[in-house]
């Protein structure tokens, strides 16, 4: 793992891990709303007027440039603003023609050279640079993720329940995943023929399943802060997330004065607390019994369809909620040794071969598909 990665990223994290490393980058966050006509970008590096660590001389203290690092991310945000195309940026940047990319975005910076945008870093530590996170809209609503993850464990504790948590941080998402086993159902008919890739335990033996949800947040333009409810399945930890009653908050609001942005406490008090209520309110609603047997049944009856053309219906599948070829063939490998040929099967499928991914984003975006891949699934054999 890279210095950047190790700053960016974790996957299958504790929250006491989670925390701490949120808390580092807290302390290693400078946002900034800039003129384009006061940035640029020098040898493939973001470089910003008036930011980085004052040069002491005979003269005074003079201001300098900071100097920043831009992330994948940050380079999609600065060729959606520019009218890049953003395989052409980053082709520029993978076969190392900076002096093209320089040349480009610079160019079309002084198109409009006053238009200002927010540009979210990480300082850099002992004259390195820092790291360029993203590129933004003026008018973008920040929720931090270490403000987003201790509001929604103060909402859950406040509702005095128990529940279990795993969290993954990519340079674009928080994902928290809280599973409650206290709220537990059986689901006989969604698992009566399902054997878990992973441990070859029976569903039929341990029909369980558990309530749960997802928060999700990204602090760089890539969605919403969201809580969605998500079943575990107890025997393969398979996850069932239910996106239509998804509780939402758009990143959207008034426009941003020109400069650094010191936000006060009374600005982040007011996201927690919006947080922490959302988070209350995802407990009441989706850690609650009569949810958790009505989405069960909802599932349930969509679950027990013979699957005649096992291979046909995943290629269909996978071209409706456009699956790569890799993830069509691992979704198939987990059909058959799941052994369920059953649209449920395919449900399985999806969310166990999701597990496998090392890309947390990708593995977060397969697995949420798994409900439309069985309806998918269940069309196909009509």
């Amino acid at each position: 793992m890279t210095t950047t990665e190790s700053v960016l990223t974790a996957r299958h994290a504790g929250l006491r891990d989670m925390a701490s490393l949120l808390r580092r980058q807290q302390d290693d966050k400078l946002d900034v709303v800039v003129p384009a006509d006061q940035m640029r970008l020098v040898g493939g590096e973001l470089e910003i007027d008036g930011i980085g660590e004052p040069t002491l001389s005979r003269d005074g203290v003079t201001p300098v440039p900071g100097r920043f690092t831009p992330t994948g991310t940050c380079d999609g945000g600065i060729a959606e603003k520019l009218g890049i195309p953003v395989r052409y940026l980053r082709r520029m940047r993978e076969d190392h023609q900076l002096d093209l990319l320089d040349h480009n975005v610079n160019t079309w910076l002084s198109h409009d050279p006053r238009e200002r945008f927010l540009v979210r870093t990480f300082r850099g530590q002992h004259g390195r640079s820092g790291i360029a996170r993203a590129l933004l809209s003026d008018k973008y609503k920040i929720t931090d993720n270490l403000d987003v993850l201790m509001s929604v464990l103060d909402g859950i504790r406040a509702a005095g329940v128990h529940t279990t948590a795993q969290c993954d941080l990519t340079e674009s998402r928080l994902y928290v995943k809280i599973s409650c086993p206290e709220v537990s159902a059986y689901a006989p008919e969604l698992l009566r023929g399902y054997t878990s890739p992973f441990s070859g335990q029976r569903g039929a033996d341990n029909p369980v399943v558990w309530a749960g949800f997802i928060v999700t947040n990204s602090e760089v333009g890539h969605g919403a802060f969201k809580i969605t409810p998500r079943l575990t399945v107890q025997v393969c930890n398979n996850g069932l997330t239910i996106d239509k009653d998804a509780l939402r908050e758009i990143h959207l609001g008034t426009r941003l004065e020109s400069g650094q942005i010191r936000w006060s406490e009374d600005t982040r008090r007011a996201v927690a607390d919006l947080a922490g209520k959302q988070a209350r309110d995802a407990v009441r609603t989706f850690l609650n019994p009569g949810y958790l047997h009505a989405t069960i049944a909802a599932v349930q009856a969509e679950a027990g369809i013979p699957v005649q053309r096992p291979a046909e219906t995943l290629e269909f599948v996978a071209t409706q909620l456009r699956f790569t070829a890799e993830e069509q063939e691992t979704i198939l490998n987990h059909f058959i040794d799941g052994g369920d040929r059953t649209t449920g099967g395919v449900l399985h499928a999806v969310t166990s071969a999701a597990q496998t991914l090392d890309d947390a984003d990708r593995a977060y975006d397969l697995e949420r598909h798994g409900v439309p891949a069985m309806q998918h699934a269940a069309a196909f054999q009509r």
